[in-house]
């Protein structure tokens, strides 16, 4: 079975679907990887028969065994390669996604193992997000969104999300990023945002945002 860049794309974007509690429906699919329905629902019928998925319409994508690895090989290719580029080469935490994402697909397993050992066999990506074993087991995160934190509460920053570079660049710039302490100073109400000091500094973020950052 020939995997092309476009199927492995898809299954690791069911994957993140699935495992963000979501579901892999062909307009969510469409939406994440910007193509267009038809395009989505076409591609699923084809993982379908390669029995990567079970599409049922209307309902969307579930992976299926076989269609979990192959999404668990990309991820672990995307994020040991965002790893190598921020701790190697010193590429800011905006910019290691899209390069990762460009290269996951021609790393060789040879080259995977070689940058794995280098790196000292990291568990976690710059954004926090767990890297699968070699076996292709993943640890499953235990933080806690930072919204649900109360005024006072202080943690570490274990998780963002990655893919939006404009979006890092604002974390980066506000130092929410993982390993970095916070204290959550005050919470509006009615959803109102959180105000967060972190590194001296008090910053305001909405209640969405804070959703997506998870910390221990």
């Amino acid at each position: 079975m020939e995997l092309t860049a476009a199927i492995q794309d898809y299954v690791r974007e069911i994957y993140k679907l699935q495992s963000d509690g979501g579901r892999a429906t062909t307009s969510a699919l469409a939406r994440s990887l910007g193509v267009s329905a038809p395009s989505a629902t076409s591609m699923l019928k084809k993982l379908a028969s390669l029995g990567l998925v079970e599409h049922q319409r209307y309902r969307g994508a579930t992976l299926t065994p076989k269609g979990e690895r192959v999404a668990l090989e990309v991820i672990r290719h995307h994020r040991l390669l965002e790893q190598y580029l921020a701790k190697t080469l010193g590429l800011p935490l905006d910019a290691v996604h899209a390069e990762a994402d460009l290269l996951e697909h021609a790393l060789s397993e040879e080259l995977e193992a070689q940058i794995d050992r280098s790196l000292g066999f990291p568990t976690r990506d710059p954004h926090g997000d767990p890297i699968p074993r070699p076996d292709l087991t993943i640890e499953r995160p235990a933080g806690t969104p930072l919204s649900a934190l109360e005024p006072g509460a202080k943690a570490t920053v274990e998780r963002v999300p990655d893919g939006d570079g404009d979006l890092l660049r604002y974390l980066a710039g506000l130092k929410l990023t993982p390993g970095s302490r916070l204290e959550v100073r005050e919470a509006a109400p009615f959803e109102g945002p959180l105000t967060v000091r972190v590194g001296g500094s008090d910053h305001a973020i909405s209640r969405a945002l804070a959703a997506q950052i998870s910390v221990t």
